[in-house]
């Protein structure tokens, strides 16, 4: 009996013997709670060429467009141009009624000839002042002799004197009325140019060379002058040689664009052909749209709108010269109020490192001093507080590394951004040639921690996923 235990129990050792070695090779070689490895998809990192660009979208405008509004208002008895027309600088375009300005003219030319009738009167009455005190002074003199022969009493030279006295009064009262006279004509003049010029703006001339881009207005129509409110906008003119593209930009890309800066336009119209167009920035706005009011003003719009600036863009003539046909009338190929999205190159290198978009990632580490990370109450009684300061949480850029089917946390620098081919500079952290994980996006960005497993994702899955 004793002889057969033990042989029991040297087979139960050697089974449970045998068990654990396979547990250990089975761990060891992966058979036995192995790890599932995460599928992911692959990519080299390589040496080209970027391009950093903004977008944006807006219309096309005339470069030169200026807004025809009468000085006076009436009737328009004429209309000599219709919208589209090519128009010369000084060519009468329309005539508003004359009429009342004609009668306000012919008032005011009365007024300054009565103005120097008065005046011719006073000087009149200037020589007439200076013959009476003439007059007054020879008998001053005379009754003045008579007194000293005493021919004559004090009485009598008195009234003389007060006589003379009164003439020269007379005289200066006639000079200041000739001069009163001549500020009158003087004011009946200004009142008489101020009504001519009137009737000469009722009559509206082109102010430049150009096309009537829009016409507002028909005959038979009543218009308001600019003297009441803002008065009625009658026509546009615009030079449409000359066409730019008004877009908004962001504030946190408008510190990229530059003046100069080449643009690819892409107008609406001329989609289905695929047709393209070269521009150049021209003009930067310093003040954000609609912030231009008060600070409270500006404060309150700042939470409910983006902030954005207008760039103007010049789209380059020998750009779209093929599409100008004159035998067909196409003189000109954009018309104000077009749509168009535009690419604003900012910056561009070559053969620089980079990698997919997807590939580069931020995580976040928290930094705290060794104090806060140990635990206890070493030198801190009931109710401490540990004064410790805690370390802002700095982001990181990173990239993950294939490293033999292990993912390996990489940090990087970054720098210019390629929207167009969905790639991005990487300045430093990363060699040519070495795989990274590029994807999916949900395991790169949160999933994926610094050594776990990966393996290639199939190319049917990847199909089925697209």
């Amino acid at each position: 009996m004793k002889r057969n235990s033990k042989k029991i129990w040297w087979i139960l050792g050697g089974i449970i013997l045998a068990l654990i070695l396979f547990i250990v090779i089975g761990k060891k070689a992966g058979w036995i709670n192995s790890e599932k490895p995460t599928e992911v998809e692959l990519t080299k990192v390589v040496k080209g060429n970027l391009t950093e660009t903004v977008s944006a979208s807006g219309k096309i405008q005339p470069e030169v467009e200026v807004k025809i509004s009468p000085d006076v208002p009436g009737e328009i008895i004429a209309l000599y141009v219709k919208e589209g027309d090519s128009v010369q600088k000084g060519q009468l375009l329309l005539k508003i009624q004359p009429e009342n300005y004609v009668s306000v003219v012919e008032r005011f030319k009365a007024g300054v000839n009565q103005s120097q009738a008065s005046a011719e009167q006073a000087k009149s009455s200037i020589a007439r002042a200076e013959s009476q005190l003439l007059r007054t002074q020879v008998e001053y003199n005379r009754q003045k002799q008579l007194l000293a022969e005493k021919v004559i009493s004090q009485a009598e030279f008195e009234t003389t004197e007060t006589n003379m006295k009164i003439a020269k009064q007379d005289l200066e009262a006639a000079k200041a009325n000739y001069q009163a006279a001549q500020f009158g004509i003087k004011s009946s003049q200004a009142a008489l140019k101020d009504a001519s010029e009137n009737l000469r703006k009722t009559n509206i001339y082109a102010p430049m060379t150009g096309i009537v881009s829009k016409l507002a207005v028909e005959l038979g129509e009543r218009v308001v002058g600019t003297s009441q409110m803002a008065g009625t906008e009658m026509l546009r003119i615009a030079n449409l040689n000359n066409m730019e593209v008004r877009v908004n930009v962001n504030e946190n890309d408008i510190v990229r664009v530059g003046m100069g800066d080449t643009v690819i336009v892409d107008v609406d119209s001329y989609a289905s052909s695929g047709k393209k167009f070269k521009g150049i920035v021209t003009q930067i706005a310093n003040t954000a749209n609609g912030t231009g009011g008060s600070l409270t003003a500006a404060a309150s719009n700042s939470t409910e709108s983006v902030t954005e600036f207008e760039v103007r863009i010049k789209i380059l003539p020998s750009s779209y010269r093929e599409l100008v046909d004159y035998k067909k009338g196409r003189k000109y190929p954009f018309k104000p109020g077009m749509t168009a999205t535009v690419e604003i190159v900012t910056n561009t290198k070559s053969g620089v490192l980079s990698v997919p978009i997807s590939a580069v990632t931020t995580r976040v580490e928290n930094k705290k001093s060794d104090k806060a990370k140990e635990g206890g109450d070493d030198g801190m009684g009931l109710g401490a507080v540990d004064n410790e300061p805690v370390k802002k949480e700095v982001p990181k850029e990173i990239v993950f590394v294939n490293d033999k089917g292990v993912a390996k946390k990489r940090e990087v620098k970054t720098g210019i951004t390629d929207t167009g081919a969905g790639t991005i500079e990487i300045i430093s952290g990363l060699k040519a040639g070495e795989e990274i994980i590029s994807g999916p996006f949900l395991e790169v960005s949160k999933k994926l921690k610094d050594g776990d497993k990966v393996a290639l994702k199939k190319k049917e899955e990847k199909k089925k996923e697209d």
